[in-house]
């Protein structure tokens, strides 16, 4: 049987919780962070494509990408949200300097209205197994 996304989520981050890697002592907690980004409406499924390849190509490649979720608003859907995870600031870094992330600015820079990056403290991330 075929995991859904949200059963994917709650292994990372049972994963995270389960190694010390959230709230640990020993170990930083992953980075955290909230994007909003206004696309132009005439593009939107031209940039929801570009986006979704460059998601999918992060979390299987990077070991460092532990979770990347896009929402539409449901008033708005030119109106996106994202969610991400990554080990460490490291992670994040390297995954900014990929190949298929800098494709995708590239591709997309014109679609996009305006963005808002929201840094993030990770109080408590649970989920259900």
């Amino acid at each position: 049987m075929k995991s859904s996304p949200a059963s994917k989520f709650a292994g990372t981050l049972l994963a995270l919780t389960m190694s010390g890697s959230v709230a640990s002592a020993e170990s930083p907690a992953p980075l955290v962070r909230i994007a909003e980004l206004d696309i132009d409406p005439v593009q939107l499924e031209k940039y929801k494509s570009a986006v979704k390849e460059e998601m999918e190509i992060s979390v299987r490649v990077e070991p460092g990408v532990l979770a990347i979720y896009s929402v539409a608003l449901k008033d708005d859907e030119s109106k996106l949200r994202f969610f991400e995870i990554y080990a460490d600031e490291a992670a994040y870094q390297a995954h900014i300097a990929s190949p298929h992330f800098r494709k995708y600015v590239e591709i997309t820079k014109d679609m996009i209205r305006s963005r808002k990056l929201i840094e993030t403290v990770p109080i408590q991330l649970s989920a259900k197994k």
